[in-house]
């Protein structure tokens, strides 16, 4: 470089190619990294003019809004505009709820009481209602604001949220096998075995599909990089959990028909490490990003949490399988009378290895969030912040599996402990949503005030 470098800027330019944005940076709504000067002329010299963007990600929600209610326009906003601003991310709260049911009935395992067997079927009856209304008010969104639906998969932030809806239709199967088959008869254990099937195919189809458009469709910077990322292949994480828990439910029931069990076994676990590579790999790019670009600004930063699910699901999902391969397994199989002993020692080493890294995952998370320890530091709320509860659900089940492996009391106490950490955790962000809808800081179209 011929010219001597006369700012910070341009060294941090020189070193990095690009400059480290601040939350300053963000706030002030910048949309992309500052170059120097001569940079950004060669730069603009370059490239041809730009092309404007036409279709639905053209124009924000707020304007499609605008747009629907323009026959009533000089009116009050009302409730219709607050169900125009419903979004997928709204099914993060039913994916939290579901795993709140699922971490009680794996505390319920572990204790077998009857009163954590009525909270658990309280949050799954309670998610339930919790998913309709979420469907509904999509839909009405979809209806009333024509357009939107393309908009949803075109924007952004809302596109990886999509997936949500997949995943918390597998936390609602998982909790129907858990609660339901061993109290109903052989019904619903054939109506779950079918669906587990649809849903392998739907997870897989909708991983990668959703993956497709985002990558056509969408350009994410690395300084905007965090596990979020990982949420269209989140469906896939909850395929060995979900084929554990029908494998158990029909052990529970003695009365019921035998499933198919090998197979299922066989098929989740590919489905499983499918998730969890792609996952890992996301996970490789977050913390490239983090040792060039720091933490995740304030907006961000509860989806530091989502990297905890992918290696606690699939701990959970291995170790509850390989912990029932005595009636998954038939006898020499692979020729050896010793398989099943060899499952079981090689699935709780493995999910041993895989635990240690979502508790790493967990330390990390927990820590990013120390500056907002001091009063003066604020995060403001999202729906996003059911990412402190989704994840972690997944990793206390991963510790209650490994504790029934290892017949560890001390894991036991920990992920019963950590059960109910989270439970004040859940009713935190609970009442936190409660109180910014009645403030009008969600489900408000803030933009639409001054029409």
């Amino acid at each position: 470089m011929s010219r001597a470098l006369t700012s910070q800027v341009d060294v941090e330019v020189a070193i990095n190619g690009y400059m480290t944005p601040s939350e300053d940076h963000f706030n002030r709504g910048t949309a992309s990294p500052v170059l120097s000067i001569s940079h950004r002329e060669q730069r603009d010299k370059k490239r041809p003019p730009p092309v404007p963007l036409t279709g639905p990600n053209a124009e924000s929600l707020a304007r499609m809004i605008s747009n629907a209610r323009k026959p009533k326009r000089g009116t009050k906003i009302g409730i219709r505009d607050r169900i125009c601003c419903h979004q997928w991310t709204w099914f993060t709260m039913t994916m939290a709820t579901g795993g709140i049911a699922n971490v009680l009935h794996a505390v319920w395992n572990s204790y077998h009481a009857d009163w954590i067997w009525y909270i658990g079927i309280c949050f799954f009856l309670f998610n339930l209602c919790l998913f309709v209304m979420n469907c509904i008010l999509i839909t009405m969104r979809f209806v009333m604001v024509p357009g939107s639906l393309m908009h949803s998969f075109l924007d952004q932030m809302e596109s990886l949220f999509i997936p949500a809806v997949v995943v918390s239709t597998a936390t609602i199967l998982i909790n129907t096998c858990e609660y339901g088959i061993p109290m109903t008869g052989p019904w619903l254990q054939e109506a779950m075995e079918c669906l587990f099937w649809i849903y392998i195919t739907i997870s897989v189809v909708a991983s990668a599909g959703m993956y497709l458009i985002l990558w056509s469709t969408q350009i994410f910077p690395i300084h905007t990089m965090t596990p979020v990322w990982v949420f269209p292949g989140y469906p896939l994480l909850l395929t060995a959990p979900f084929a554990a828990t029908l494998i158990a439910a029909n052990s529970a029931a003695p009365d019921n028909p035998p499933l198919n069990r090998l197979a299922i076994a066989m098929c989740a676990i590919s489905v499983q490490g499918t998730g969890f590579l792609i996952s890992f790999m996301i996970c490789a790019a977050f913390i490239y990003r983090l040792m060039t670009q720091k933490l995740p600004r304030d907006m961000q930063r509860p989806g530091v949490f989502i990297s905890i699910g992918p290696s606690g699901f699939t701990v959970a999902g291995i170790v509850s399988l390989g912990q029932q391969s005595h009636v998954v397994i038939p006898d020499s199989f692979q020729g050896s009378v010793h398989s099943v002993v060899i499952i079981r020692l090689l699935s709780t080493i493995v999910g041993l290895w895989i635990w240690g890294l979502s508790v790493w995952f967990f330390l990390v998370s927990v820590g990013s969030l120390w500056k907002y320890v001091r009063p003066e530091r604020t995060m403001p709320f999202q729906m996003t912040w059911w990412s402190f509860v989704f994840p972690n659900t997944a990793l206390v089940t991963a510790t209650l599996a490994l504790a029934a492996a290892l017949g560890s009391e001390g894991l036991r106490i920990t992920g019963c402990v950590m059960a109910a950490g989270l439970i004040v955790v859940w009713l935190l962000v609970f009442a936190t949503m409660l109180r910014c809808l009645w403030n009008r800081q969600l489900l408000w179209p803030k933009e639409l005030e001054s029409e």
